[in-house]
């Protein structure tokens, strides 16, 4: 089973990553995504924190995907367990 599209939290500037949710089902799994990762999927610096909500979007169907396969993968991380992508899980 794959996930569904949640929702967007928004940058977190003190751990420079991008918040959403994922859905399986009625469950809601809390998910994150590393600055770094997007910029690297990009090829981009100098980002400003207002433009990182604009760069997930642009970027939201590799990120989910991504998401998706650490979620059938099993790889959680953190209290509550959730997914976190960082550039290694985005390179194949």
């Amino acid at each position: 089973m794959t996930l569904e599209r949640g929702s967007v939290g928004g940058y977190e500037f003190n751990r420079m990553v991008v918040l959403f949710s994922m859905r399986d089902g009625a469950k809601e799994i809390p998910c994150a995504v590393s600055t770094s990762a997007m910029d690297d999927m990009e090829r981009a610096t100098r980002m400003t924190p207002n433009q990182r909500e604009e760069q997930f979007l642009r970027l939201r169907d590799r990120i989910e995907q991504c998401a998706s396969r650490k979620f059938l993968a099993r790889e959680f991380e953190g209290t509550p367990p959730g997914i976190i992508l960082r550039s290694i899980d985005f390179r194949q």
